[in-house]
């Protein structure tokens, strides 16, 4: 059950208390102004999209599927990040439908491309 739904909830039972629904209202006027505003990206996420950009760079030169480690050691750009990090933006680009993973052997390569192609 959400905030909202508990005071809409909390709001009926007291019906008759008019401070009390006057406290709700006010509780549930600001979750909706909260829900409302639109959120930035963190640095960590303006960092991950030029490192995308690096990774989907970095895949066209090397035209084969790679594995995480081999695109790290391929790019100097992305040598200093953890495999979790590059996992997670690649991650992304495969649902953006930019890069496709395949296994072989129990092993993902990536490689340009989309999902509906690779299968």
């Amino acid at each position: 059950m959400t905030k909202r739904e508990m005071f809409t909830k909390i709001r009926t039972a007291v019906a008759n208390d008019a401070e009390m629904v006057a406290f709700i209202d006010h509780e549930i006027e600001l979750l909706n102004r909260k829900s409302a505003t639109p959120k930035k990206p963190t640095k960590t996420q303006v960092e991950n999209d030029g490192f995308k950009a690096e990774i989907l760079e970095t895949l066209a030169q090397v035209d084969a599927p790679v594995t995480i480690k081999e695109l790290c050691g391929a790019c100097d750009a992305l040598a200093d990040l953890s495999n979790q990090r590059v996992t997670h933006m690649l991650t992304d680009l495969r649902k953006d439908g930019k890069v496709v993973r395949t296994y072989e052997k129990k092993v993902a390569y990536f490689a340009l491309g989309s999902e509906e192609e690779g299968e």
